[in-house]
């Protein structure tokens, strides 16, 4: 199963990157998160609870970064356990690209789920992975937004040829845990 999509965030792609390294706003935009911890410099460990059709469940995983490359990308693997509702275990690429009025953010993620989950309807468990991506979105495009009409104009300054050690520690384990939900309710039906 593959699952891809993108958004536009209203900002610079360092304004995004940094925005997407703030755990608080991340776990705030995420609906059910409950956890977020690292397990070492790059491993993750999250639990994330939803509610899909009538099955509700508490997802916690772990997450893997490769392929670090900031602000532009990660490669990450992720698993993740539903108990009797499902599971899902894959990989995704997540890349961050300026555009005119902001920045793109793109996801292109494989995985494989099973579980109660699969035992559910492909237009059910469709609309329930876009309402719950489309919200995560929402609320972070707009924590964003606010962030930037009350930021004051900040100087110019040259970029710095190398990231700042510890840039896109939490970032990527929000991401999976979205990725990692929506794979397990989108890609059972497939």
């Amino acid at each position: 199963m593959d699952i891809r999509g993108d958004y536009l965030l209203p900002c610079s792609i360092d304004r995004a990157w940094e925005a997407l390294n703030d755990p608080e706003m991340l776990k705030a935009s995420l609906k059910g998160c409950e956890v977020l911890e690292r397990i070492d410099d790059h491993s993750f460990k999250g639990t994330v609870s939803a509610k899909i059709g009538p099955v509700s469940a508490r997802f916690s995983g772990t997450m893997v970064q490769s392929e670090l490359d900031p602000p532009r990308s990660c490669r990450m693997t992720f698993e993740g356990q539903g108990g009797v509702a499902g599971f899902a275990k894959g990989g995704a690429l997540v890349t961050l690209t300026p555009e005119d009025g902001g920045t793109r953010l793109a996801y292109d993620a494989s995985a494989q789920v099973g579980g109660k989950l699969a035992q559910m309807g492909a237009r059910l468990i469709e609309g329930t992975a876009r309402s719950m991506a489309d919200d995560f979105f929402a609320k972070f495009a707009a924590a964003v937004a606010l962030q930037e009409s009350a930021a004051p104009a900040a100087p110019v300054v040259a970029a710095s040829p190398e990231p700042m050690a510890g840039d896109g520690k939490h970032v990527w384990l929000i991401i999976a845990a979205i990725i990692a939900v929506i794979a397990v309710i989108v890609g059972i039906w497939l």
